[in-house]
Formats: structure tokens, C-alpha cells, sequence
């Protein structure tokens, strides 16, 4: 079913499990973000241990949940602080976007105040 696939993607996620969300993701899986870059699975793979590296405390929130004939859409925040600094903590309102195909995550689109975490990482404790 679409929405356990979706739950376990948002599962290891929260988990900071890279073996585990790769493994999820559909060989032709494509990541956007805020700024509308786009990345691979293969580029996810360090991009995920780069994001968890810098927010080890990286979490996402599941408040809604909506569903169209195409694709499922989540609302909650996403919050973390950067190494795990205190004084940089942020929790961000955010909205993703997913396609799944075949029981795998084809897409994983966020759109969320992405400076906020990266300003974070420019705050001195």
C-alpha cells in the first residue's frame, strides 16, 4: 500500500537510516528541493549522510496527509539543529510531495523556508 511505503520512507528518515530510505527509493527516483534542484538517488545517497551529518537531530512531523490521483502530499515541520547545537535549533513549517511507483518512492519533493536550517549553520553558540 502507498501510504506504508510512505510511512517507512518518513520512518527511516527519522531514523537517519540512509540504507534504508536508498532502499526505497525507485531507480529512477528523483529529489527536488526548495529551490527546485533536482538529484538522483545515487546523489541522494551522500546527500542524505551530508544532511545528517550536519542535523543530527533531523526530524520531520506528519500533521496531514492528502492524496490525489497522482501523487500524496504531507504537511508538518521538519526540524534540527546543526551539529547538533541547541542555539541553532529551527523547527520550519514544510510540505512534501511523493510519488510512489511499484512500492518504491519515485519522488520526494519538499518545499519548506530552507534558509532558516542553512542560516543555522552560520550561528555561533
Amino acid at each position: 500500500m502507498i501510504e506504508d511505503i510512505i510511512l517507512q520512507f518518513v520512518e527511516a528518515i527519522n531514523e537517519h537510516n540512509v540504507e534504508k530510505i536508498i532502499e526505497l527509493m525507485s531507480e529512477d527516483h528523483e529529489f527536488i528541493d526548495t529551490w527546485n534542484r533536482k538529484e538522483t538517488k545515487k546523489e541522494m545517497s551522500k546527500g542524505w549522510k551530508d544532511y545528517f551529518e550536519w542535523f543530527p537531530d533531523y526530524h520531520i512531523e506528519i500533521l496531514e496527509y492528502f492524496k490525489s490521483n497522482a501523487s500524496i502530499g504531507l504537511l508538518g515541520f521538519a526540524s534540527g539543529s546543526y551539529k547538533g547545537n541547541k542555539n541553532s535549533y529551527w523547527k520550519i513549517p514544510a510540505f512534501w510531495k511523493i510519488r510512489v511507483e511499484k512500492e518504491k518512492v519515485k519522488l520526494w519533493q519538499v518545499v519548506a523556508d530552507s534558509k532558516i536550517p542553512f542560516d543555522s549553520m552560520n550561528e555561533r553558540s
